[in-house]
């Protein structure tokens, strides 16, 4: 009997033994959980996509070790919203425009909201790619004590006037109303172009322009086509301005990055190198889809070349030069204007 009892009791602690090595194999192999959003619920935008492939190169590389949720304008359509799930850990990756970093100390980001900072697509990538985009990554990270690491930068194309009429330098502005961007150099910006900025929520933006409360307004040719606002009778003249070549910031805590391991970051770096060329590559394809299905729908469109750009230009430096001034970054402007040479 004893010997029997005995065992029994080495083979239970066996057994034991082996259900807890079950068990920390287990929790060994359990994913990471991240969490990817952004405020676009079209699956057609661009975020979208480059959300998607974040996802599938971040558990590829990973061999399931890392799993993604995607959320496209499900935690919220307001950016402010997203950044405030970001800074409590309630996700972990996600795309804002850069105004919000104004508000808490981080000036240098206002940059991108002058109007004609990049003169072209190659000009904004090579600037954002290069000592420019590198750079103001170091400010974020030190000014926001290491709160937000901007990962990538991301944009959502370039933005054009569209209105009731059309136009071909700020002259043909004067005394028309505009829906903008509440940037106050974009504000400064058309107002010296003699037009009216106005401050109408995007969502209220189709009726504003159908029943005429805004004489026009500006944006890129996919979220515009999306939204339908060139089939209004004040969103029937398209006039590519190309004034703001955009950039959003894709982003992710500090502190969360820092938390991975050297071989979860390398995963996620790839990931995100990934999901930022998608985003860039989409948008851009979207950009010559869009404009076609735009005109195919009976819009008018002034093609670039045709439009008096230098008078655009003529007016916007000088608010860059103030801006840079005003706020010690000439040495960025700098280095954004020697790219282009």
């Amino acid at each position: 009997m004893k010997k029997v009892m005995a065992a029994l009791t080495g083979s239970m602690a066996l057994l034991s033994l082996s259900f807890v090595g079950c068990a920390k194999k287990a929790e060994e192999v359990k994913p990471l959980e991240v969490i990817i959003a952004h405020n676009q619920t079209s699956l057609e935008n661009p975020y979208s996509h480059a959300a998607a492939k974040f996802k599938e190169v971040a558990e590829q590389v990973s061999g399931g070790k890392i799993h993604v949720t995607v959320h496209n304008g499900t935690l919220g359509e307001n950016e402010n919203e997203l950044i405030e799930k970001l800074d409590m850990g309630a996700l972990n990756f996600c795309v804002a425009s850069p105004g919000f970093m104004t508000a808490i100390g981080v000036p240098e980001v206002d940059l991108f909201s002058l109007p004609y900072l990049f003169d072209s697509f190659d000009h904004w990538q090579k600037c954002l790619d290069g000592e420019f985009g590198n750079s103001l990554k170091e400010v974020v990270l030190k000014k926001t004590n290491n709160k937000y690491r901007i990962v990538g930068y991301w944009t959502s194309s370039v933005r054009d006037y569209y209105g009731k009429k059309p136009i071909k330098s700020p002259a043909d502005l004067k005394g028309m109303t505009i829906r903008t961007q509440t940037s106050p150099v974009q504000v400064a910006f058309w107002k010296a172009c003699g037009a009216i900025p106005t401050n109408i929520a995007w969502g209220e933006l189709y009726q504003a322009l159908q029943q005429g409360v805004v004489d026009s307004a500006e944006n890129d040719y996919t979220n515009f086509y999306l939204k339908e606002h060139h089939k209004t009778p004040n969103g029937h003249y398209v006039c590519e301005t190309h004034h703001d070549y955009t950039t959003r910031l894709f982003l992710t805590n500090g502190d969360f990055y820092d938390k991975l391991t050297a071989e979860q970051k390398g995963w996620i770096d790839q990931a995100c190198a990934a999901a930022t060329k998608e985003d860039r590559d989409v948008t851009m394809k979207m950009f010559d889809e869009s404009k076609q299905k735009v005109i195919a729908d009976g819009a008018v469109v002034t093609e670039n070349k045709d439009m008096d750009i230098a008078a655009f230009k003529a007016i916007a430096v000088p608010i860059q030069d103030e801006f840079a001034q005003k706020n010690n970054l000439t040495q960025y402007l700098d280095m954004v204007r020697n790219a282009a040479k």
